[in-house]
Protein backbone atom coordinates (compact mmCIF):
# COMPACT_ATOMS: atom_id res chain seq x y z
CA UNK A 1 0.00 0.00 0.00
CA UNK A 2 1.40 3.58 -0.95
CA UNK A 3 0.05 6.53 0.64
CA UNK A 4 1.05 10.27 0.70
CA UNK A 5 0.21 11.91 3.65
CA UNK A 6 0.13 15.93 4.38
CA UNK A 7 -2.02 18.27 6.33
CA UNK A 8 -2.94 22.05 6.51
CA UNK A 9 -5.21 24.46 8.48
CA UNK A 10 -6.51 27.52 10.70
CA UNK A 11 -9.87 28.53 11.31
CA UNK A 12 -10.37 31.79 9.70
CA UNK A 13 -12.39 34.71 10.90
CA UNK A 14 -13.24 36.92 8.75
CA UNK A 15 -14.00 39.91 10.67
CA UNK A 16 -10.89 39.08 12.60
CA UNK A 17 -8.06 42.19 12.01
CA UNK A 18 -5.20 39.80 12.49
CA UNK A 19 -3.98 38.57 9.40
CA UNK A 20 -3.11 35.10 8.83
CA UNK A 21 0.47 35.27 6.93
CA UNK A 22 3.16 32.56 6.50
CA UNK A 23 4.84 33.67 9.53
CA UNK A 24 1.37 32.49 11.23
CA UNK A 25 2.33 28.98 10.18
CA UNK A 26 5.94 28.77 10.51
CA UNK A 27 5.62 30.17 14.34
CA UNK A 28 2.77 27.39 15.16
CA UNK A 29 3.21 24.08 13.59
CA UNK A 30 5.06 23.75 10.38
CA UNK A 31 6.73 20.37 9.51
CA UNK A 32 8.08 20.19 6.23
CA UNK A 33 8.07 17.24 4.31
CA UNK A 34 9.26 13.60 6.41
CA UNK A 35 9.59 15.89 10.07
CA UNK A 36 6.24 15.38 11.45
CA UNK A 37 7.33 15.08 15.15
CA UNK A 38 6.24 11.56 16.75
CA UNK A 39 3.18 12.95 18.33
CA UNK A 40 -0.31 13.57 16.52
CA UNK A 41 -1.01 17.15 15.65
CA UNK A 42 -4.55 18.25 14.51
CA UNK A 43 -3.61 18.99 10.69
CA UNK A 44 -1.07 15.54 10.88
CA UNK A 45 -3.20 13.07 12.79
CA UNK A 46 -4.11 11.10 9.42
CA UNK A 47 -0.34 11.07 8.49
CA UNK A 48 0.63 10.19 12.34
CA UNK A 49 -1.90 7.18 11.96
CA UNK A 50 -0.85 5.79 8.97
CA UNK A 51 2.96 5.97 10.20
CA UNK A 52 1.87 3.79 13.59
CA UNK A 53 -0.27 1.37 11.42
CA UNK A 54 1.86 1.17 8.30
CA UNK A 55 5.33 0.38 9.34
CA UNK A 56 4.60 -2.86 11.06
CA UNK A 57 2.75 -4.11 7.79
CA UNK A 58 5.36 -2.77 5.29
CA UNK A 59 3.35 0.30 3.85
CA UNK A 60 5.34 2.78 2.17
CA UNK A 61 4.09 6.52 3.41
CA UNK A 62 5.02 9.52 1.74
CA UNK A 63 5.04 12.11 3.97
CA UNK A 64 4.23 15.98 2.53
CA UNK A 65 3.90 19.40 4.34
CA UNK A 66 2.07 19.81 7.26
CA UNK A 67 0.75 23.11 8.63
CA UNK A 68 -1.09 24.85 10.68
CA UNK A 69 -1.81 28.61 12.31
CA UNK A 70 -3.29 29.82 15.19
CA UNK A 71 -6.87 30.75 14.12
CA UNK A 72 -7.21 34.38 12.85
CA UNK A 73 -8.12 37.13 10.04
CA UNK A 74 -8.17 35.98 6.46
CA UNK A 75 -5.06 34.43 5.29
CA UNK A 76 -2.98 36.25 3.16
CA UNK A 77 -2.75 34.97 -0.72
CA UNK A 78 0.51 34.53 -0.52
CA UNK A 79 0.36 32.01 2.53
CA UNK A 80 -2.09 30.29 1.24
CA UNK A 81 -0.76 29.73 -2.24
CA UNK A 82 2.61 28.96 -0.72
CA UNK A 83 1.66 26.02 1.21
CA UNK A 84 -0.71 24.42 -1.11
CA UNK A 85 1.55 24.79 -3.91
CA UNK A 86 4.57 23.04 -1.64
CA UNK A 87 1.82 19.95 -0.70
CA UNK A 88 1.08 19.71 -4.00
CA UNK A 89 4.88 19.55 -5.23
CA UNK A 90 5.13 16.60 -2.31
CA UNK A 91 2.33 14.85 -3.24
CA UNK A 92 3.87 14.73 -7.21
CA UNK A 93 7.02 13.98 -6.02
CA UNK A 94 5.27 10.88 -4.14
CA UNK A 95 3.49 9.53 -7.12
CA UNK A 96 2.34 6.54 -7.69
CA UNK A 97 0.05 6.10 -4.67
CA UNK A 98 -2.88 4.00 -3.53
CA UNK A 99 -4.32 6.92 -0.90
CA UNK A 100 -4.23 10.19 -0.29
CA UNK A 101 -4.61 11.08 3.18
CA UNK A 102 -5.16 15.35 3.96
CA UNK A 103 -5.31 16.58 7.42
CA UNK A 104 -7.46 19.89 6.84
CA UNK A 105 -9.45 22.09 8.43
CA UNK A 106 -12.13 23.20 6.42
CA UNK A 107 -13.26 26.81 7.71
CA UNK A 108 -9.37 28.04 5.89
CA UNK A 109 -10.48 31.59 4.27
CA UNK A 110 -7.65 33.42 2.55
CA UNK A 111 -7.63 36.38 -0.22
CA UNK A 112 -9.19 35.23 -3.22
CA UNK A 113 -9.92 31.55 -1.82
CA UNK A 114 -13.70 31.50 0.25
CA UNK A 115 -12.98 27.58 0.06
CA UNK A 116 -9.31 26.78 0.86
CA UNK A 117 -9.73 23.13 1.50
CA UNK A 118 -12.22 22.42 -1.33
CA UNK A 119 -9.14 24.24 -3.59
CA UNK A 120 -6.74 21.90 -2.43
CA UNK A 121 -8.52 19.04 -3.04
CA UNK A 122 -10.00 19.39 -6.36
CA UNK A 123 -5.94 20.17 -7.32
CA UNK A 124 -5.08 16.96 -5.69
CA UNK A 125 -7.71 14.73 -7.54
CA UNK A 126 -6.28 16.66 -10.82
CA UNK A 127 -2.91 15.48 -10.00
CA UNK A 128 -3.70 11.43 -8.77
CA UNK A 129 -7.03 11.10 -11.22
CA UNK A 130 -10.26 9.36 -10.68
CA UNK A 131 -8.87 6.48 -9.15
CA UNK A 132 -6.72 6.93 -6.64
CA UNK A 133 -8.19 7.44 -2.81
CA UNK A 134 -8.37 10.60 -1.52
CA UNK A 135 -9.45 10.87 2.36
CA UNK A 136 -9.84 13.95 4.62
CA UNK A 137 -10.24 15.01 8.41
CA UNK A 138 -11.66 18.33 8.78
CA UNK A 139 -12.85 20.18 11.82
CA UNK A 140 -16.50 20.06 13.04
CA UNK A 141 -16.24 23.76 12.37
CA UNK A 142 -15.74 23.47 8.69
CA UNK A 143 -17.47 25.24 6.10
CA UNK A 144 -18.90 21.68 4.59
CA UNK A 145 -19.13 22.76 0.88
CA UNK A 146 -20.40 20.31 -2.06
CA UNK A 147 -16.64 21.05 -3.94
CA UNK A 148 -15.19 19.44 -0.57
CA UNK A 149 -17.75 16.37 -0.73
CA UNK A 150 -16.62 16.01 -4.40
CA UNK A 151 -13.42 16.32 -4.86
CA UNK A 152 -12.90 13.31 -1.94
CA UNK A 153 -13.72 9.63 -1.66
CA UNK A 154 -14.27 10.03 2.39
CA UNK A 155 -14.61 12.96 4.53
CA UNK A 156 -14.44 12.69 8.38
CA UNK A 157 -15.16 15.32 10.34
CA UNK A 158 -14.00 15.12 14.47
CA UNK A 159 -17.52 14.61 16.62
CA UNK A 160 -16.65 15.81 19.79
CA UNK A 161 -16.36 19.73 20.73
CA UNK A 162 -13.96 19.79 22.60
CA UNK A 163 -12.25 17.80 19.74
CA UNK A 164 -11.04 15.34 21.55
CA UNK A 165 -11.47 12.57 19.02
CA UNK A 166 -9.11 13.93 16.36
CA UNK A 167 -6.64 10.45 16.01
CA UNK A 168 -9.71 8.36 16.62
CA UNK A 169 -11.37 9.77 13.41
CA UNK A 170 -8.07 9.94 12.11
CA UNK A 171 -7.99 6.20 12.50
CA UNK A 172 -11.36 6.04 11.36
CA UNK A 173 -10.84 7.97 8.25
CA UNK A 174 -7.37 5.30 7.66
CA UNK A 175 -9.65 2.53 7.81
CA UNK A 176 -12.77 4.06 5.31
CA UNK A 177 -9.89 4.56 2.55
CA UNK A 178 -8.62 0.85 3.00
CA UNK A 179 -11.73 -0.31 2.43
CA UNK A 180 -12.38 1.49 -0.52
CA UNK A 181 -8.49 1.17 -2.06
CA UNK A 182 -9.29 -2.62 -1.06
CA UNK A 183 -12.06 -2.74 -3.09
CA UNK A 184 -14.21 -3.71 -0.16
CA UNK A 185 -16.69 -1.06 -0.12
CA UNK A 186 -17.89 1.70 -2.32
CA UNK A 187 -19.12 4.85 -0.30
CA UNK A 188 -21.66 7.31 -1.72
CA UNK A 189 -22.14 10.40 0.35
CA UNK A 190 -25.12 12.13 1.05
CA UNK A 191 -25.21 16.36 1.97
CA UNK A 192 -27.52 18.10 3.61
CA UNK A 193 -27.54 21.98 4.34
CA UNK A 194 -29.59 22.37 8.17
CA UNK A 195 -30.02 25.91 7.01
CA UNK A 196 -28.68 27.40 10.81
CA UNK A 197 -25.49 27.64 12.52
CA UNK A 198 -25.84 26.23 16.11
CA UNK A 199 -22.73 25.58 18.46
CA UNK A 200 -22.54 21.62 19.70
CA UNK A 201 -21.34 21.05 23.14
CA UNK A 202 -20.64 17.70 22.72
CA UNK A 203 -20.07 17.58 26.65
CA UNK A 204 -23.89 18.18 27.40
CA UNK A 205 -27.58 17.58 25.60
CA UNK A 206 -28.47 17.49 23.09
CA UNK A 207 -25.52 16.79 21.72
CA UNK A 208 -24.34 14.22 23.31
CA UNK A 209 -26.55 11.83 23.21
CA UNK A 210 -26.75 12.63 18.98
CA UNK A 211 -23.08 12.39 19.05
CA UNK A 212 -23.57 8.72 20.36
CA UNK A 213 -25.86 7.45 18.47
CA UNK A 214 -24.02 8.96 15.54
CA UNK A 215 -21.59 6.05 16.58
CA UNK A 216 -23.98 3.47 17.42
CA UNK A 217 -25.03 3.37 13.38
CA UNK A 218 -21.38 3.28 12.48
CA UNK A 219 -20.28 0.32 10.50
CA UNK A 220 -23.97 -0.95 10.63
CA UNK A 221 -26.63 -1.52 7.76
CA UNK A 222 -24.67 -0.37 5.01
CA UNK A 223 -23.70 2.94 7.07
CA UNK A 224 -20.46 3.92 6.93
CA UNK A 225 -19.52 7.45 7.98
CA UNK A 226 -21.92 9.93 9.75
CA UNK A 227 -20.57 13.32 10.29
CA UNK A 228 -22.23 17.03 10.96
CA UNK A 229 -20.31 20.43 10.43
CA UNK A 230 -21.89 22.96 13.24
CA UNK A 231 -20.66 25.92 10.42
CA UNK A 232 -18.29 28.69 12.11
CA UNK A 233 -20.54 31.97 12.53
CA UNK A 234 -17.96 34.25 12.44
CA UNK A 235 -16.48 32.96 9.11
CA UNK A 236 -17.79 34.93 6.07
CA UNK A 237 -18.14 32.51 2.94
CA UNK A 238 -21.61 31.25 1.17
CA UNK A 239 -21.02 27.61 2.90
CA UNK A 240 -20.86 28.46 6.38
CA UNK A 241 -23.49 26.64 8.58
CA UNK A 242 -24.55 23.37 9.62
CA UNK A 243 -24.54 20.41 7.54
CA UNK A 244 -25.06 16.52 7.84
CA UNK A 245 -22.95 14.29 5.62
CA UNK A 246 -23.57 10.48 5.45
CA UNK A 247 -21.69 7.49 3.71
CA UNK A 248 -23.08 4.57 2.94
CA UNK A 249 -22.00 1.71 0.95
CA UNK A 250 -23.30 1.80 -2.43
CA UNK A 251 -26.79 2.92 -1.34
CA UNK A 252 -27.61 6.83 -2.54
CA UNK A 253 -30.87 6.82 -1.31
CA UNK A 254 -29.84 5.38 1.73
CA UNK A 255 -27.70 7.86 2.31
CA UNK A 256 -30.11 10.32 1.30
CA UNK A 257 -32.87 10.08 3.31
CA UNK A 258 -30.73 9.04 6.19
CA UNK A 259 -28.92 12.45 5.76
CA UNK A 260 -32.14 14.27 5.52
CA UNK A 261 -33.23 12.79 8.74
CA UNK A 262 -30.43 13.10 11.10
CA UNK A 263 -30.55 17.10 9.84
CA UNK A 264 -34.43 17.36 10.83
CA UNK A 265 -33.65 15.68 14.72
CA UNK A 266 -30.52 18.50 14.52
CA UNK A 267 -32.91 21.64 13.23
CA UNK A 268 -35.65 20.51 15.84
CA UNK A 269 -33.13 20.29 18.61
CA UNK A 270 -31.60 23.80 17.57
CA UNK A 271 -33.03 26.05 20.72
CA UNK A 272 -31.58 23.26 22.75
CA UNK A 273 -28.12 23.41 21.30
CA UNK A 274 -27.63 27.11 21.71
CA UNK A 275 -25.34 28.21 24.22
CA UNK A 276 -27.28 30.25 26.99
CA UNK A 277 -24.60 33.38 27.31
CA UNK A 278 -24.43 35.62 30.77
CA UNK A 279 -23.10 38.87 30.57
CA UNK A 280 -19.93 40.05 32.34
CA UNK A 281 -21.86 41.32 35.61
CA UNK A 282 -24.32 38.51 35.45
CA UNK A 283 -21.37 35.86 35.02
CA UNK A 284 -19.03 37.61 38.44
CA UNK A 285 -22.67 37.84 40.26
CA UNK A 286 -23.81 33.83 39.29
CA UNK A 287 -19.86 32.73 40.07
CA UNK A 288 -20.18 34.73 43.60
CA UNK A 289 -23.29 33.24 44.57
CA UNK A 290 -22.32 29.67 43.79
CA UNK A 291 -21.34 27.34 47.07
CA UNK A 292 -17.83 26.46 46.25
CA UNK A 293 -15.40 26.94 43.90
CA UNK A 294 -13.61 26.93 41.67
CA UNK A 295 -16.18 28.58 39.06
CA UNK A 296 -14.85 28.64 35.10
CA UNK A 297 -15.98 31.69 33.54
CA UNK A 298 -15.57 31.66 29.61
CA UNK A 299 -14.85 34.63 28.50
CA UNK A 300 -15.99 33.23 24.52
CA UNK A 301 -15.74 36.50 22.78
CA UNK A 302 -12.08 36.86 23.34
CA UNK A 303 -10.99 33.51 22.30
CA UNK A 304 -8.33 32.38 20.06
CA UNK A 305 -9.26 29.80 18.96
CA UNK A 306 -12.32 31.58 17.11
CA UNK A 307 -9.86 34.30 15.93
CA UNK A 308 -9.89 36.97 18.77
CA UNK A 309 -6.77 38.17 19.48
CA UNK A 310 -6.64 37.39 23.08
CA UNK A 311 -6.30 40.48 24.73
CA UNK A 312 -9.63 41.78 25.49
CA UNK A 313 -9.89 43.33 28.62
CA UNK A 314 -13.38 44.07 29.33
CA UNK A 315 -13.88 40.97 32.25
CA UNK A 316 -10.46 41.70 33.74
CA UNK A 317 -11.69 45.41 34.01
CA UNK A 318 -15.31 44.68 35.53
CA UNK A 319 -13.34 42.04 38.28
CA UNK A 320 -11.07 45.32 39.24
CA UNK A 321 -14.10 47.47 39.29
CA UNK A 322 -15.60 45.16 41.62
CA UNK A 323 -12.82 44.44 44.05
CA UNK A 324 -13.18 40.51 43.11
CA UNK A 325 -10.49 38.67 44.92
CA UNK A 326 -8.94 35.46 44.37
CA UNK A 327 -9.35 35.07 40.69
CA UNK A 328 -7.56 33.47 38.46
CA UNK A 329 -7.14 34.73 34.16
CA UNK A 330 -5.40 33.29 31.61
CA UNK A 331 -4.04 33.66 28.97
CA UNK A 332 -4.09 37.18 28.04
CA UNK A 333 -1.90 37.31 24.93
CA UNK A 334 0.57 40.65 25.70
CA UNK A 335 4.38 40.16 24.61
CA UNK A 336 4.91 43.69 25.67
CA UNK A 337 3.95 43.23 29.08
CA UNK A 338 5.53 39.68 29.47
CA UNK A 339 8.68 41.44 28.20
CA UNK A 340 8.75 44.19 30.91
CA UNK A 341 7.51 41.44 33.71
CA UNK A 342 11.07 39.47 32.93
CA UNK A 343 13.09 42.59 32.82
CA UNK A 344 11.65 43.01 36.69
CA UNK A 345 12.17 39.75 38.05
CA UNK A 346 10.15 37.84 40.25
CA UNK A 347 9.08 39.21 43.11
CA UNK A 348 9.09 42.40 41.64
CA UNK A 349 5.98 44.68 42.31
CA UNK A 350 5.92 47.37 39.31
CA UNK A 351 2.88 49.25 37.55
CA UNK A 352 1.80 47.62 34.15
CA UNK A 353 -0.53 48.17 31.09
CA UNK A 354 -2.02 44.93 30.82
CA UNK A 355 -3.67 44.04 26.86
CA UNK A 356 -6.19 46.32 24.80
CA UNK A 357 -3.51 46.66 22.62
CA UNK A 358 -4.92 45.04 19.36
CA UNK A 359 -8.39 46.83 17.71
CA UNK A 360 -11.51 48.51 19.51
CA UNK A 361 -12.94 44.99 20.49
CA UNK A 362 -10.08 44.42 22.44
CA UNK A 363 -11.18 47.03 25.21
CA UNK A 364 -8.95 49.72 26.69
CA UNK A 365 -5.48 48.46 28.67
CA UNK A 366 -5.91 47.65 31.92
CA UNK A 367 -3.36 50.06 33.94
CA UNK A 368 -2.67 48.59 37.22
CA UNK A 369 0.28 47.71 40.26
CA UNK A 370 1.21 44.05 39.51
CA UNK A 371 3.81 41.66 41.06
CA UNK A 372 5.63 39.37 39.19
CA UNK A 373 4.65 35.87 40.97
CA UNK A 374 6.33 33.69 38.39
CA UNK A 375 8.88 33.50 35.26
CA UNK A 376 8.65 30.51 32.90
CA UNK A 377 10.98 30.79 29.24
CA UNK A 378 9.31 28.75 26.39
CA UNK A 379 6.45 27.31 27.95
CA UNK A 380 4.73 24.75 26.13
CA UNK A 381 0.60 23.99 27.14
CA UNK A 382 -0.91 20.44 26.43
CA UNK A 383 -2.97 20.52 23.57
CA UNK A 384 -6.17 18.33 22.99
CA UNK A 385 -4.52 15.49 21.01
CA UNK A 386 -1.58 15.80 23.47
CA UNK A 387 1.17 17.11 21.70
CA UNK A 388 3.10 20.49 23.02
CA UNK A 389 1.32 24.02 22.20
CA UNK A 390 4.49 26.21 22.43
CA UNK A 391 3.34 29.37 24.34
CA UNK A 392 6.57 31.10 24.36
CA UNK A 393 7.92 33.39 27.35
CA UNK A 394 5.28 33.51 30.24
CA UNK A 395 4.46 35.23 33.04
CA UNK A 396 2.12 35.09 36.29
CA UNK A 397 1.49 38.35 37.63
CA UNK A 398 -1.06 39.15 40.52
CA UNK A 399 -3.07 42.90 40.51
CA UNK A 400 -5.98 43.41 43.20
CA UNK A 401 -6.74 39.97 43.99
CA UNK A 402 -6.46 38.70 40.47
CA UNK A 403 -3.70 36.24 39.14
CA UNK A 404 -3.11 36.76 35.29
CA UNK A 405 -1.28 34.67 32.92
CA UNK A 406 0.32 36.87 30.60
CA UNK A 407 1.46 34.81 27.18
CA UNK A 408 3.94 35.97 23.95
CA UNK A 409 1.98 33.11 21.57
CA UNK A 410 -1.39 34.01 20.87
CA UNK A 411 -3.76 30.55 22.20
CA UNK A 412 -6.94 29.75 24.30
CA UNK A 413 -6.93 27.78 27.58
CA UNK A 414 -7.01 24.55 26.72
CA UNK A 415 -5.24 22.68 29.59
CA UNK A 416 -5.00 23.42 33.37
CA UNK A 417 -1.27 23.19 32.76
CA UNK A 418 -0.85 26.95 32.09
CA UNK A 419 -1.75 27.48 35.09
CA UNK A 420 -0.03 25.14 37.27
CA UNK A 421 3.47 25.48 35.06
CA UNK A 422 3.50 28.64 36.72
CA UNK A 423 2.59 27.37 40.05
CA UNK A 424 -1.03 29.13 40.20
CA UNK A 425 -3.57 26.60 42.09
CA UNK A 426 -6.77 26.49 40.64
CA UNK A 427 -8.45 24.55 42.99
CA UNK A 428 -7.48 27.31 45.43
CA UNK A 429 -9.43 29.94 43.38
CA UNK A 430 -13.08 31.17 44.05
CA UNK A 431 -12.90 31.77 40.23
CA UNK A 432 -10.81 31.06 36.67
CA UNK A 433 -11.88 33.06 33.57
CA UNK A 434 -10.49 31.26 30.56
CA UNK A 435 -9.74 32.78 27.14
CA UNK A 436 -11.64 30.00 25.35
CA UNK A 437 -15.08 29.13 24.05
CA UNK A 438 -15.25 25.36 24.63
CA UNK A 439 -11.91 23.68 24.14
CA UNK A 440 -11.22 24.41 27.86
CA UNK A 441 -13.55 22.11 29.00
CA UNK A 442 -11.73 18.68 28.65
CA UNK A 443 -9.54 19.74 30.85
CA UNK A 444 -10.63 22.04 33.05
CA UNK A 445 -14.16 20.62 34.12
CA UNK A 446 -12.20 18.04 36.37
CA UNK A 447 -11.85 20.99 38.52
CA UNK A 448 -14.31 23.34 37.89
CA UNK A 449 -17.16 22.88 40.51
CA UNK A 450 -19.09 24.68 38.14
CA UNK A 451 -19.01 26.64 34.50
CA UNK A 452 -20.52 29.75 32.95
CA UNK A 453 -20.28 30.78 29.28
CA UNK A 454 -19.96 34.72 29.13
CA UNK A 455 -20.78 37.08 26.38
CA UNK A 456 -18.24 39.92 26.67
CA UNK A 457 -17.37 41.98 23.68
CA UNK A 458 -15.26 40.79 21.20
CA UNK A 459 -14.04 39.63 17.69
CA UNK A 460 -15.58 36.27 18.53
CA UNK A 461 -18.86 37.85 19.64
CA UNK A 462 -21.41 35.12 19.96
CA UNK A 463 -24.16 37.75 19.52
CA UNK A 464 -23.87 37.41 15.48
CA UNK A 465 -26.71 39.38 14.82
CA UNK A 466 -24.12 42.14 15.53
CA UNK A 467 -22.02 41.19 12.25
CA UNK A 468 -22.41 42.68 8.90
CA UNK A 469 -22.33 39.37 6.59
CA UNK A 470 -21.87 40.31 2.64
CA UNK A 471 -21.40 36.67 1.10
CA UNK A 472 -23.15 33.82 3.10
CA UNK A 473 -26.34 32.66 2.22
CA UNK A 474 -30.03 33.12 3.70
CA UNK A 475 -31.85 31.70 5.72
CA UNK A 476 -29.27 31.06 8.40
CA UNK A 477 -31.00 30.52 11.37
CA UNK A 478 -31.00 32.15 13.68
CA UNK A 479 -30.16 34.94 11.94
Amino acid sequence: MRIFSAGLGTETNTFAPLPTSLDSFRGKEYFPAGQHPDTPTAQGAPLWVARKRGGPLGWTLKEGLVASAQPSGTTTREAYETLREQILADLRAALPVDIVLLGLHGAMVADGYDDCEGDLLQRARAIVGPEVVIGTELDPHAHLSPLIVDSADIVVLYKEYPHTDIVRCAEQLLDLCLDKAQGRTRPVAALVDCEMVVPMHTTREPAKGFVDRLRAMEGKDGVLSLSFSMGFATGDVPEMGAKVLVYTDADEAKARDLARRLADELIGQRENLMVKYRTIDEGIDEALAFDGGPVVLADRADNPGSGAPGDSTYVLRRLLERGIANVAMGPLWDPIAVRIAFDAGEGATLPMRLGGKVGPLSGDPVDVTCTVRALRRDMKMTSLTGSPAPMGDCALVHAQGVDIVLVSNRNQAINTDLFSQLDCDLAAHKMVVVKSAQHFHASYSKIARHVIYVGAPGVATPDWKTLVYKKIRMPKWPL
